[in-house]
């Protein structure tokens, strides 16, 4: 094929991916509308209480993530790997990944089973997005001083609880530096924790990047579920845990990733598996 060809290619493929993508938004803008504005009030009327309305919304959600992402693969848009997603039918656990895309989110709303997340305000006072997010239960940052206590709630009802700790999308390049709201949310908790790493190659969708501005060629989401580390023996809530705990993790989503790291242990089927994470201070080995 000669270079011209190869470059017509190039172009073409580049302008299907950005008209799948455009296709994709907008579909899934519709779902959101009608789960939130069609949906949810009759869920309501029908449903013993609030809490079996949420879980039957959140549902709907699911589905709803899985088709935008099942139809984005199947335009050519992006591809997807993820390793390990039955760690992701835990009950209570609390979901930490880091946000390199605008759409990770749905990844991880679509692959575990009664997700609960916490949502900035920002995308709570959507008027696409506003409905769904208050009939699924999500938990915002409208109120700050509320979240925690409501992360907790979430977590004791056996709900997996989703949380960007970063509070933002990564910016390409750079370290990925966390806030301590989800440190004090495990601490409070004493929920077990579940990291995620995302990475995503080319970088698509990322902060600042307008949605049209497709890579020239098909990224693929490179989705990793680590083992859960166990909650901090003696539940020390203290500010001083909470950095601990914050540095830890932030050391963990800015190691190399597990196929590029390295591992001296043989024994594991994959070096997913033999990786050994610890928490600080405890030298306690976590649950794989």
């Amino acid at each position: 094929m000669s270079v011209q060809a190869k470059l017509g290619r190039c172009r073409s493929s580049r302008l299907w991916r950005g008209v799948g993508t455009a296709l994709g938004f907008i579909a899934f803008g519709l779902c959101a509308l009608t789960i939130g504005w069609l949906l949810a009030p009759p869920i309501r009327l029908v449903s013993r209480d609030s809490h079996a309305a949420q879980r039957r919304v959140r549902r709907l959600v699911r589905l709803a993530c899985r088709g935008f992402i099942d139809a984005l693969r199947r335009l050519g848009v992006i591809d997807v790997r993820i390793d390990h997603t039955e760690r992701l039918d835990m009950p209570g656990r609390l979901l930490l990944a880091n946000h390199p895309s605008l759409i990770d989110a749905l990844f991880l709303l679509a692959s575990t089973p009664d997700a609960c997340c916490i949502v900035k305000g920002q995308l709570a006072d959507s008027p696409i997005l506003r409905r769904v997010i208050l009939a699924a239960g999500y938990i915002t940052t409208c109120e700050p001083r509320t979240v925690v206590g409501a992360a907790r709630r979430a977590l004791a009802a056996g709900r997996p609880l989703l949380v960007f700790p970063e509070g933002t999308r990564s910016l390409p390049g750079q370290p990925v530096r966390l806030q301590r709201g989800a440190a004090a949310i495990a601490l409070a908790s004493g929920a077990w924790i579940t990291p995620v790493r995302i990475r995503c190659a080319p970088a698509t969708l990322t902060k600042g990047e307008a949605w049209y501005r497709v890579p020239p060629s098909r990224p693929c989401f490179h989705i990793e579920v680590g083992a859960p580390l166990a909650p901090l023996a003696g539940g020390d809530a203290s500010q001083q845990a909470a950095r601990d705990l914050t540095r830890h993790l932030e050391d963990y989503f800015n190691s190399p990733t597990w196929e590029e790291g390295p591992t001296d242990d043989h024994r594991a089927g994959t070096r997913t598996q033999a990786i050994d994470h610890r928490h600080p201070g405890t030298g306690r080995r976590h649950a794989g």
